[in-house]
Formats: structure tokens, C-alpha cells, sequence
């Protein structure tokens, strides 16, 4: 949509209009917004097509689509026609006499962002009317006011953005188990699946019988295993080495073996996109009685699997022959990374026999993916960054944080999987690939502009790697690695989803996908399905498969970043309500931003929490130690305000 807006910006032939959009050609042309030329269309000066941002006392700003042009167009609130933040709209110039910032008005609205906002209700000027929790901006619910004050106040609801009529009454805002239902609520999605998809994914069974499968490759003999986080449901890969031949298998869930394309798992899980992940759940992106069962490879269930066995060069570790299977896999044991952490510290006090057949591959195999990992980063880069665990109590308050770090354990596991999505990438020359694009010149000046307040000064190279090792370098000996990482990653363009391969900046990769988490990301069951197609000479599925890809890699892509989004603003929500808890008291942090608001990050016994700080002149990474003066549940903001400074 957003493409074939923009070029109509410029003009378009009559034979450049796909069908699909013929009709809203005709209506925009009946509201003047269009013009008919001879033989093309063109969009009226007088109008505009762009995206909607909206400040926070209402007032919308146009951002047109067209290159052509780069500033922002005022839109009053009165004049928005119920348009929201990134909805698509057609704008109609206003002119005034007087010389002032140009304005325009809403005359349609070809695509909304969000079809659902979420909303609590609070008394102004006496009526009751919703505050949407996202832009904290008021709303007139479709409800009569006499049916909203049985309600109580803070009363937290989905509404449809076209109606504004209430969708669902998901909780009130003091209990913290509405949170869960606001994060989903925002981005519009939703834990259960329909009765089709249930049905379907229950008809698959429970256990599979290798007898029917006798054109696949047998490997329920070889010792396999899952290393996984503890609390993981689902298993979607597997490994063994075969050190003689030094031939690596990574086995994966053969997820499309199951969900049928157009099937009704299949339309859900595209719309997912992505498996969700809370502290205390997940929402999965295929039903749990298929992810977590006949998908799922649990220790001594014969599973189907899409393999690949790698051989390496003993010398050079270069791969010298990648084959892909259909395959059939028995895992021996289901390890989670710390036991298999404690395995390679020679801690083999608890082994039983069925560790002690595995630990004769997995330790060879620990030092080949050391070596690997070496060879890798003199291209790419090791970022020192760790992620943040909560622990939530039965009312689903935040009582602490872990800062999870990686372990040999998950660089193990790490290089197995790359080896694996490289080699797929190798068997496609267009289909879904996972690309990263260089930095930009501006990023980097900023990156190195603020690393100078730190005392970090590196002059700019068109080696960006190496400039890049540079920095790492200084960082290191100044111990401030983790904070100068996180830096570096802002400054870098984000990994996206495109059918044509163009590298990948961060891993120093020329070629990557993503092939071994189907059951998590439908990039993966996307990809599965090209393979197969190719491996089995169908040309004509995989040209079929190759028709929307495009739409598939940009819907993928955007519904990676909402997946992210709904777990950072449950995170949020989570760190403001303990926040309010302990108004008034105070906490180690470090500061994280000086640019546009003085920001740190709470480093304290709870770690992670973003908190505005009411001070100026910080520097950045400075240690502080702060009090939390405010606290608002609603728009997710923690006030606080420096008590002592270099702590």
C-alpha cells in the first residue's frame, strides 16, 4: 500500500494500477484528490498522502509519503477525522491569509495502524471518557454515560478505532494482572486460537509412527540432544556430532509437515508472525497442543525433522559438504543450559549412562564451536550485552530481576545454529533472508560523538569493523564494555526480513536466514517450504511459494518489531508498578542518555527500569544514586531525581 501511495505521489500510467486498487483510485478521484490525465493518474497539489504522528495535546503532523518532500504538515485535532498515530491518511490542503506553518485536513483515512486502542476511563468536566493509554489523549466512547458510570473508574478497555465502540473490558488499571491484556491489547494481539486451528492442530496426534515414513532418513539411532532454557515448553532443534567424520547434525522441528499452507494454523500463525514471550508465560505462535507436543522434539519420541549434516574441513572448519534432510530423529535427553554448563566445567559427579554416550560428542563438539566462534568474529562482532529476567509473585507484581548472561552453554548451541542458517542461505538464490545493512554515516558520527564525552576518541574509518574492534578495545579498558555495546548496537540499522540476499552486517556474514526456530518465527516455516520445494526439484511450487514473498518478508519483518514492542511494554508496566511501591526511595542507577532527556537505567537490586531523571548536566554512564519522586502507571513513566552523583 504504502509503495504504490508513494509512487502515485509522483504519477502512475493507467497500466501501472493493479487491479486491487482501481476502486480506491475511483473514490479518490470522485473526492478530487486524483486527477485522470490522458493515459495516468496523478495526485492534486492541493492534496497530500502520508502518516500521522500526534503530539501530545492532540495535534496531528503529516508526514507526507513522497521523497520530494521533508517537512511535516499541521493537522488541528479538530480536523484529524478520528485518524491515529501511523494510520495512512489523504489530506486536504488549508490556505490561509496569513503566512503560518502550512495545515491541511483529513478527508480519508486508506489505512489504519491499529484497528484497536486501549483506553481507561477517568472523569473530565464531568463525563466519563477514555484516555488512551498510548497517546494518554482523551476519547467520547460509543457508550451512554449512564451504562460507562457502572463501571468503576480506571476501568481499562479495548475500543474499535472506527466506531469507538467498546470491543472488550480487559480489567482496571490497579490490578496488575490487566497488564498482560493492555500489551497484548495494544498491538491487537491475542493469546487463544480459534476452534479450527485447535481442531486441526489436536488431529495431528501425539506420537509419530516412523513405519509411515519410509522415504525419510532413519536417524532415530544417533544420540541426540536439547539444550534449552529451563523453563522452555517447546523443543524446535536438536544436535549430535559425529567426531570421526567431524560432521555436525542440526536437527529441526518439521513444522511444515503440519501446518498446512491457507490452512487455519497456517492464516493464524502468518498473522502472529512471531511466538511472545512474558516472564511468567508465552504466547505461542502456533497452538500449544502442535508446539508443544507432535512439533516438539521430546527426549525419546521418535519426531520428523528437516536435518542438516554439516561436514567440516578438520583443519580449515570450512564446511565441505552441507546436506539437507527429511529426516526422523529420536532425542536421548532433555539438558537445559546450566546442567550442560556444569558438564563443561568437568562437573560429571551427576552423569548417568545416556550423558556419559552424549558428553562423547557434545565435549569434542564444545571445542570445534570454539574455534568456530573465533573464525566468526574476526569478521563479525561479540557485543557484551546481557538480557533482563523478571520474576513475577502469583499476582504478577515484579519482587526481582536476574541478569542473564551468556554462557558457554548458548555459545555452544549459538554456533550450531549459525552453521545451519548459513548453509540454507547457500541453497537459495531468492526466497527469505535475514539482512543488515552497514550503519549510516550519520549514526556512526553520533555514536562517536558521544563516546568522546566518555573519553573514548576514535577517528572515523570506512573500515567500519575495525572501527568498530576499536572502540570495543578502549571500552574494555575504561570497564564500561556493556553500556559503550549497547551504544554501538543503537547506532546500527535494524536486521530485517528480505527475499533478495544482501548480507549481514552484524554477524560479517555474506549470506543468512533463519532456519532453525519454525516453531517460534514464521520466517523459519516460510523458509522450510521453499527448501523442500527446491530438495524435491518442484520448481513449481517453489516459484508459487516465491509469489507474495515480498508482502511475507515486509509483513514478517514488521511483526518481529510489534512482537518486541508487546514484551518491552509489559516489562514496562511491570517496572512502573514496583516503582510506585517506592516513591520516595532511593536507588543506584547509571545514566544512559544526555541527549534529548537526561535518562538513566536503575542498577540497583532491581535492575532496568527507565527512569526520567529531573536534573541536567549528567554525564553519560555516570553513576548516581536516585530517588523515584513519581511514578504514573499509565503512560509508563518513572520520574526520579539525583540524590548523590558519582556513587
Amino acid at each position: 500500500m504504502k509503495e504504490f501511495l508513494s509512487q502515485l505521489s509522483s504519477g502512475l500510467k493507467s497500466s501501472e494500477i493493479p487491479l486491487d486498487f482501481q476502486p480506491l483510485i475511483n473514490h479518490l478521484i470522485k473526492l478530487k484528490a486524483v486527477k485522470k490525465l490522458s493515459d495516468s493518474y496523478k495526485l492534486n497539489p492541493k492534496y497530500k498522502i502520508g502518516t500521522i504522528d500526534l503530539s501530545q495535546n492532540g495535534t496531528g503532523f503529516l508526514k507526507p509519503l513522497s521523497n520530494n518532500e521533508s517537512r511535516d504538515i499541521l493537522i488541528e485535532s479538530s480536523n484529524l477525522l478520528g485518524a491515529n498515530r501511523g494510520d495512512i491518511v489523504v489530506a486536504k490542503r488549508v490556505f490561509t491569509k496569513a503566512r503560518t506553518r502550512a495545515k491541511a485536513k483529513v478527508i480519508l483515512i486508506l489505512q489504519r495502524e491499529r484497528n484497536f486502542s486501549v483506553v481507561y476511563t477517568k472523569i473530565q468536566q464531568n463525563r466519563i471518557v477514555g484516555i488512551n493509554i498510548s497517546t494518554t489523549l482523551p476519547l467520547d466512547i460509543t457508550a451512554s454515560q449512564k451504562s460507562l458510570r457502572q463501571l468503576p473508574l480506571g476501568t481499562v478497555l479495548k475500543i474499535d478505532n472506527e466506531t469507538n465502540n467498546i470491543v472488550e473490558i480487559l480489567g482496571v488499571l490497579d490490578d496488575p494482572k490487566v497488564d498482560e491484556k493492555i500489551s497484548l491489547a495494544i498491538y491487537d494481539k491475542k493469546e487463544a486460537f480459534g476452534q479450527e486451528s485447535e481442531r486441526e492442530a489436536k488431529s495431528q496426534g501425539s506420537w509419530v509412527d516412523k513405519s509411515l515414513y519410509g522415504d525419510r532418513v532413519d536417524l532415530t539411532n544417533l544420540p541426540f540432544c536439547t539444550i534449552d532454557p529451563i523453563d522452555a515448553k517447546d523443543f524446535d532443534d536438536a544436535i549430535y556430532f559425529d567426531k570421526d567424520n567431524y560432521t555436525i547434525y542440526v536437527a529441526i522441528a518439521d513444522v511444515s509437515e503440519y501446518v498446512y499452507e491457507m490452512g487455519h494454523i497456517d492464516k493464524e500463525a502468518k498473522n502472529r508472525g512471531f511466538s511472545i514471550y512474558f516472564p511468567h508465560k508465552s504466547i505461542p505462535m502456533l497452538p500449544r497442543s502442535l508446539s508443544e507436543n507432535i512439533c516438539s522434539l521430546k527426549p525419546n519420541e521418535d519426531r520428523l525433522a528437516f536435518v542438516f549434516r554439516i561436514t567440516l574441513d578438520p583443519k580449515s572448519l570450512k564446511p565441505i559438504k552441507e546436506e539437507l534432510i527429511d529426516g526422523i530423529i529420536n532425542s536421548k535427553k532433555r539438558y537445559n543450559y546450566d546442567q550442560i554448563d556444569l558438564f563443561l566445567q568437568n562437573s560429571l559427579e551427576d552423569a548417568d549412562k545416556t550423558d556419559e554416550k552424549i558428553l562423547e560428542f557434545l565435549l569434542p563438539l564444545f571445542e570445534v564451536t570454539k574455534k568456530l566462534r573465533d573464525l566468526r568474529l574476526k569478521n563479525g562482532f561479540e557485543f557484551r550485552t546481557s538480557e533482563i529476567r523478571m520474576q513475577l509473585d502469583k499476582d504478577q507484581n515484579l519482587i526481582s530481576t536476574k541478569v542473564e548472561k551468556e554462557t558457554p552453554s548458548h555459545k555452544l548451541i549459538e554456533e550450531c545454529m549459525l552453521l545451519a542458517n548459513k548453509a540454507a542461505s547457500k541453497r537459495i538464490k531468492k526466497g527469505i533472508f535475514r539482512t543488515h545493512d552497514d550503519p549510516s554515516y550519520d549514526k556512526l558520527q553520533d555514536l562517536l560523538d558521544n563516546l568522546s564525552l566518555v573519553g573514548i576518541e576514535v577517528d572515523f574509518t570506512i573500515d567500519i569493523p575495525k572501527m568498530i574492534k576499536e572502540i570495543q578495545k578502549k571500552a574494555d579498558k575504561l570497564n564500561i564494555s556493556q553500556e559503550v555495546d549497547k551504544l554501538i548496537i543503537r547506532s546500527q540499522k535494524k536486521a530485517k526480513y528480505e527475499s533478495d540476499n544482501r548480507g549481514h552486517f552484524g554477524l560479517g556474514f555474506d549470506s543468512y536466514t533463519h532456519f532453525t526456530s519454525p516453531i517460534r518465527r514464521y520466517s523459519d516455516l516460510t523458509l522450510h517450504r521453499l527448501l523442500k520445494a527446491d530438495i524435491r526439484g518442484n520448481k513449481k511450487r517453489f516459484n508459487f511459494l516465491l509469489e507474495d514473498i515480498d508482502e511475507i518478508c515486509d509483513k514478517i519483518s514488521k511483526l518481529e518489531r510489534e512482537s518486541d514492542k508487546v514484551a518491552w511494554d509489559f516489562m514496562d508496566r511491570k517496572y512502573t508498578r514496583w516503582a510506585a511501591l517506592h516513591v520516595g526511595d532511593d536507588f543506584e542507577a547509571i545514566v544512559t542518555g544526555v541527549d534529548r532527556n537526561m535518562i538513566a537505567k536503575l542498577d540497583d537490586k532491581i535492575k532496568g527500569a527507565r527512569l526520567f531523571l529531573l536534573d541536567e548536566d549528567l554525564e553519560l554512564f555516570q553513576r548516581v544514586l536516585v530517588k523515584i519522586i513519581e511514578a504514573d502507571i499509565s503512560t509508563l513513566k518513572i520520574y526520579a531525581k539525583v540524590v548523590k552523583r558519582d556513587v
